[in-house]
């Protein structure tokens, strides 16, 4: 397994859209372990394959206390959607930055497993938001792109300053930097 670097916004990369993945391999298998181990190790409860510069639609969760129940996610869709709330979030690829959100509050998913196995999932509460932020990314869309232009405009010139710098800060300080 290995580390992966995670991309930082306001990095282009970020904007791709991911490729459907057309078979679930061996290689297809590795990058979710390594997904994992880079989620696990950030720390953070969710990463899509667009943040480390793959550019599959997968992604990698764990909303648990105990880091005990890992989610993989290939080519989901949302098939249903219902409510609506809002929940602070965070995001490794902006991180020490936390803002209110607004979602759907429960939402029906159907995904492929790392085994290539199709499953459907109903989710609500930080599970659903954490859902729909990681399908966000692999729309080339980020949490910040639901606030105001200033408050963006403020993040990005901040993160731009702090990278240059090699200051950036960890998400270590919440345990929902997703």
């Amino acid at each position: 397994m290995a580390l992966l670097e995670i991309l930082h916004f306001p990095n282009p990369r970020l904007r791709l859209k991911a490729r459907p993945v057309t078979q679930v391999d061996d290689q297809v298998r590795q990058v979710v372990k390594d997904m994992f181990e880079t989620m696990y190790k950030a720390p953070g409860i969710g990463l899509a394959a667009t943040q480390v510069n793959i550019q599959l639609e997968v992604i990698v969760m764990d909303v648990s206390e105990d880091k005990d129940q890992p989610l993989c996610l290939i080519n989901p869709i949302i098939i249903e959607s219902d409510g609506t709330e809002e929940m602070q979030e965070g995001c490794l690829s902006v991180p020490g930055f936390y803002e209110n959100v607004v979602r759907a509050e429960k939402v029906k998913i159907q995904a492929l497993n790392e085994n290539g196995g199709s499953f459907e999932l109903d989710a609500d509460g930080l599970l659903a938001v954490c859902i729909q932020h990681e399908m966000d990314h692999l729309q080339g869309k980020l949490f910040v792109d639901y606030l105001s232009p200033l408050k963006r405009q403020r993040i990005k010139k901040k993160l731009t300053k702090l990278e240059k710098s090699g200051d950036l800060p960890n998400s270590s300080n919440s345990s929902h930097a997703i």
